[in-house]
């Protein structure tokens, strides 16, 4: 590609001649929305549009002589193929949560020089940080600087998607209920007057869902909770006429969005003002005046939502098991027509969402399928497109592995699961992978831990296996998952993540345990399950030491064996596998019927 005319380095030149009239010498563009999303709207897709990294997370920053994408491991093979040509260089970052473009800027730019930045697209938090970090390097920082104002003509609007309500069986608790645990936090806090922005907290907190997000049942609004009453911030239109008398009888005002800010701004002298400076932006936080006291702290809907209640896991058991009969119904179709018809890594996104679709309460998928053939395997966030995409062919005496990681979004909760199977002849080297990966799955599964440990302390236990045999991965662990929400899910994290007290595992939580193992170039291994902690039923829960949990494994698919290498496992290890996959069996063999059936009976069977 000649790097002169590629249309993203066209749209960097645009940026710097932005730069040059506002007399800034870098901007900033993270990937973010007012809301601090993982998932963005279009309108927010800025990075991507500008440099043609297409990963859904990492950080662009562009002066007036270079150009960098900051991304981590994940995404490191999938960032080098799309910025080739465009003039943007990829830089290398350990993990995601990484904040290496700080330093980056704070050396690359002169004291006396100033970044720009979009404040209202910037974490609070972040921002204190790039702020304190540019400032001692002598360099000032302007969080008025739109860039993609500036440059994008035909930047997309907001999403119109209605709103609707998540109702009950499927919505359990209700919506006063919900507001009133969240107001007896804000007492503890002394806070009159609390701020949420982020949309699954939002989407939770109301009882509410919508489409404004790609594989996010979700919508964009703020919300201010005061003592007898709620004003919630949703754009005009999206919020019928109905659906607005019934949010008013638990005392909630639907107001235009683009109010929030002056909402905040009108806050009395006298507010005590709870926000959560990990989930609110630079440029709402500008708006509350000096007078008012703000207390920064965790939102109380974070820790809410992360609790499934019994009755929220009952719905939550119903849809894996509509999950793991629509995946038999595909791998039973999957193994049938290998060898006889086309089968592209495509193919197996269309057919298993179509298998999916037909389950009750399905409403759509929780994130972009990843089929994903030998070499594409070893790109953990890999996705095939029609111009780029392997063939799943079956060659005498090749072969070779099948990664597919997909996932649903049901009324009653979110899945999301990773299998691996044989494609025709495969070696020792992929039965030792898989099967090391296998045992980093099962270790963790089978843990218990005493009540409260911090997520990140068991992000070792996956690992060990691995590390054994000099082995690792560079993503985390394991990720929360939501409640009929984002399938990426705080306040726990599995992961190599510095640990914070909010980060405790309490009853109910919902976690990915989905260790790997990565060979650039030749193939991926990863095995996911989703997990609820439980207590330790044993220990019947507690012991002289405390209360012990342990995860109830959720998901419920076959873990195929042919990729084993029996000599690594041990006789409990094998013993763990036969009673999950009898469990599978019991679970999905009355919601399954014909080659389906007879799929899920054979790929059961005592190992």
């Amino acid at each position: 590609m000649d790097t002169r005319t590629s249309a993203f380095r066209l749209r960097i030149e645009k940026v710097r001649d932005a730069l040059k009239r506002h007399g800034l010498a870098a901007v900033l563009v993270p990937s973010s929305d007012p809301h601090l999303s993982e998932y963005l709207p279009e309108r927010w897709q800025g990075r991507q549009w500008l440099s043609g990294f297409t990963g859904s997370m990492g950080t662009l920053v562009v002066t007036l002589d270079t150009a960098a994408v900051f991304a981590d491991s994940r995404y490191w093979v999938q960032a080098e193929a799309e910025l080739a040509g465009t003039g943007t260089e990829l830089v290398k970052i350990p993990t995601g949560n990484g904040t290496q473009h700080v330093d980056w800027l704070a050396t690359h730019v002169k004291a006396g020089q100033a970044v720009g930045v979009d404040g209202s697209v910037l974490g609070l938090a972040a921002a204190q940080l790039l702020r304190d970090t540019l400032e001692r390097a002598g360099v000032r920082l302007r969080t008025d600087f739109d860039a993609l104002a500036e440059v994008w003509p035909e930047r997309p609007g907001l999403p119109l998607a209605k709103v609707y309500e998540h109702r009950a069986p499927q919505a359990p608790l209700q919506r006063s209920a919900k507001l009133a645990a969240v107001r007896a936090s804000m007492a503890k806090h002394g806070a009159s007057h609390h701020f949420v922005s982020t949309v699954d907290d939002i989407a939770w907190l109301f009882n509410l869902r919508g489409s404004d997000v790609s594989f996010n049942p979700v919508f964009l609004a703020h919300a201010l909770i005061e003592a007898n009453g709620v004003r919630l911030f949703v754009a005009e239109g999206k919020v019928d006429t109905a659906l607005q008398a019934a949010l008013a009888n638990d005392g909630v005002r639907v107001e235009p969005y683009a109010q929030a800010g002056a909402a905040l701004a009108a806050l009395p002298a006298s507010a005590v003002l709870l926000i959560d400076p990990r989930r609110v932006t630079f440029g709402l936080r500008a708006n509350v005046g000096d007078a008012v006291k703000v207390v920064e702290a965790i939102n109380p809907s974070t820790l809410l939502k992360s609790r499934k209640t019994e009755a929220e896991a009952v719905h939550v058991r119903d849809a894996m098991a509509q999950d793991g009969a629509a995946m038999c119904e595909f791998y039973a179709w999957f193994e049938s027509a290998l060898g006889k018809e086309r089968i592209t890594e495509l193919t197996i996104d269309e057919k298993l969402s179509a298998a999916r679709a037909r389950r009750p309460g399905f409403v759509g998928l929780s994130f972009n399928t990843i089929a994903a053939f030998n070499a594409n395997g070893a790109m953990p966030h890999y996705r095939a497109t029609p111009d780029s995409h392997a063939v799943i062919e079956v060659k005498p005496g090749e072969g070779g592995l099948l990664l597919i990681d997909s996932g649903g979004q049901y009324l009653g909760g979110t899945t999301d699961i990773t299998r691996v199977w044989p494609i025709g002849a495969i070696t020792a080297e992929h039965r030792r992978d898989y099967t090391l990966v296998l045992k980093g799955t099962l270790a963790l599964s089978r843990t218990r831990f005493p009540r409260g440990t911090l997520s990140p302390m068991l992000d070792a236990v996956a690992r060990a296996p691995l590390w054994e045999h000099g082995l690792d991965y560079g993503h985390g662990t394991g990720h929360g998952v939501g409640y009929f929400l984002n399938v990426h899910e705080g306040p726990q994290s599995i992961s190599r993540t510095i640990p914070d007290a909010n980060m405790a595992m309490e009853i109910g939580m919902i976690t990915s345990i989905e260790p790997g193992v990565y060979r650039p170039g030749r193939w991926g291994v990863r095995i996911e399950n989703l997990v609820m902690n439980v207590p330790a039923a044993s220990l019947a829960g507690a012991t002289e030491f405390g209360e012990f949990l342990e995860f109830e494994t959720l998901t419920l698919c076959p873990i195929d064996t042919r990729c084993i290498e029996r000599s690594l496992l041990r006789r409990d290890e094998i013993d763990w596998l036969n009673s999950y996959h009898a469990t599978v069996r019991a679970r999905l063999a009355p919601l399954v019927d014909g080659a389906a059936k007879a799929w899920l009976i054979e790929r059961t069977e005592p190992y």
